[in-house]
């Protein structure tokens, strides 16, 4: 066998992801916002683009063709010939909502109420603030103040006496107000160290025994591993400390830091569903599409006077970008589209009857639907929201597991389940335990077992029995 250089011929397949294709998949999960600063920044960078004045009408006709200034693919040699095509699995059949027909689009003219947003406490104090509403007095306003005081991971750092001698009031008197503030969600506020934020939500949960009294108050114990310590001194064997320090760890050491201290933003809705006589009507929002157009006419004359290879280069490089743009805020408009009419066809209890009637959906079901990859779908629902008659919903919103359910074969979403052990709560007279919550959701279809309401609850910030009668009667109602 010869040894020295020599030269093979070799024939290999591989996946190769342009810039261009990369940029474009990327913009599928920027919000409206972004993208405006996107838009904005290439604005301010390539002359050949040009802000399209007035926000088109929201016509079927311009949904399906929205940039009908852009140019024709035919004329976008440089774009194509580099390889740089949008493959969502995207064609023009994609821009056919004719298959549809029970959700039409919306008919120009008519606009939608966006003042029927309500502003949601959005802070720590607030979600507080709007317990306490019915407390007055000097323990309303001492309790107020705890509030006011509180840092921002749920903890109350000021003394009680400085708070005391700051309000002129005794001391067993702050006492009292911060017990109450100590009963509010979310469970562990106002506590004064981790020791005791730990026995407050063990408390709520009613799960503060003299065993799980002596092992929160030996945490250092549990920090350092000594386990034989904590069993001879909580008095228990090896699988209850087991299940006390499982559940241990799965209470919140910063219960405030799950609200936002900075104020809510107004959010642009990217879709706008209302139902007509002939259905339901899904558009995208015209306030929130990108108006971006290709100057030909500027672009005629810089190539008319651009006599170098440099020059000829520069104004074809600016042209394929200005037409990349152009064709990606197209593509990215008709997925979103798609995506939300997919939404509302198989969600459409939702839009009639509320959240009880929504139905487990998954990502990877609407992509086969609208014949796109999962991550597509992914990308094209994070930070995208539709407004409806109901309100404002992120797209992720309509998209959960399912659990069992006797009144329907596809069972019920778990939102709808949370909805319905909400409902409960709401309405309940006698305080119901888990158990009792059990026994009216199996009344109602729903056939859960105790540990999975009890995580329903928990997950909306629901207290246990022991918490709300306490609640109740905090604000004296018996």
């Amino acid at each position: 066998m010869a040894l020295g250089p020599s030269l093979d011929i070799r024939q290999t397949q591989s996946l190769v992801m342009t810039q261009q294709l990369q940029q474009a998949i990327k913009l599928l999960a920027l919000s409206s916002l972004e993208i405006e600063a996107v838009v904005a920044q290439e604005l301010a960078k390539n002359p050949l683009l040009e802000e399209g004045g007035e926000k088109p009408e929201s016509t079927p006709e311009e949904i399906g063709d929205g940039f009908d200034d852009a140019p024709d693919p035919s004329g976008a040699d440089s774009f194509d010939a580099e390889g740089g095509a949008l493959d969502y699995d995207m064609t023009d059949a994609a821009r056919d909502t004719d298959s549809l027909p029970d959700l039409p689009m919306a008919e120009a003219g008519e606009a939608f109420d966006f003042d029927r947003l309500e502003a949601r406490p959005h802070s720590l104090k607030e979600h507080l603030l709007e317990q306490m509403t019915g407390l007055s007095g000097t323990l309303g306003a001492l309790a107020e103040a705890i509030v006011h005081s509180l840092a921002e991971t749920g903890y109350l750092e000021r003394s009680l006496d400085d708070i005391a001698d700051s309000l002129g009031a005794e001391v067993v008197e702050v006492e009292e107000a911060l017990a109450l503030v100590q009963e509010l969600d979310p469970p562990g506020v106002g506590a004064r160290s981790l020791s005791e934020c730990l026995a407050l939500q063990a408390k709520a949960a009613d799960r503060y025994d003299p065993a799980m009294a002596r092992l929160i108050d030996n945490l250092d114990l549990l920090a350092k591993g000594r386990m034989k310590d904590l069993l001879r001194i909580c008095r228990v064997d090896e699988e209850d400390l087991a299940d006390m320090v499982r559940e241990l760890r799965a209470y919140d050491p910063k219960p405030g830091c799950q609200f936002s201290s900075t104020p809510a933003t107004e959010i642009l809705p990217d879709v706008l569903v209302r139902e007509s006589k002939e259905g339901w009507q899904v558009e995208l929002n015209p306030d929130a599409l990108p108006r971006v157009l290709v100057n030909r006419a500027y672009h005629a004359e810089l190539k008319s006077s651009a006599s170098d290879k440099a020059s000829k280069a520069w104004l074809a490089d600016h042209l394929q970008s200005a037409n990349w743009l152009v064709k990606a805020l197209d593509q990215r408009a008709q997925t979103i589209l798609k995506t939300a009419i997919e939404i509302v066809r198989v969600q459409e209890g939702f839009f009639r009857e509320g959240v009880s009637a929504l139905k487990p959906l998954t990502l990877a079901q609407v992509a086969e639907k609208i014949e796109v990859h999962e991550s597509t779908v992914s990308r094209v629902t994070s930070n995208k929201y539709l407004f409806c008659e109901r309100g404002l919903y992120e797209l992720k919103y309509f998209f959960g597991s399912g659990v069992g359910s006797a009144d329907s074969e596809d069972g019920a979403s778990a939102l709808a389940v949370k909805a319905a052990i909400k409902k409960l709560i709401d309405e309940e007279d006698k305080i119901l335990s888990d158990d009792a919550l059990v026994t009216a959701l199996k009344a109602q279809g729903y056939d859960l077992a105790r540990r999975t309401v009890a995580k329903y609850r928990e997950a909306m910030g629901i207290g246990s029995s022991v918490q709300r009668r306490r609640q109740r009667k905090m604000q004296g109602g018996g």
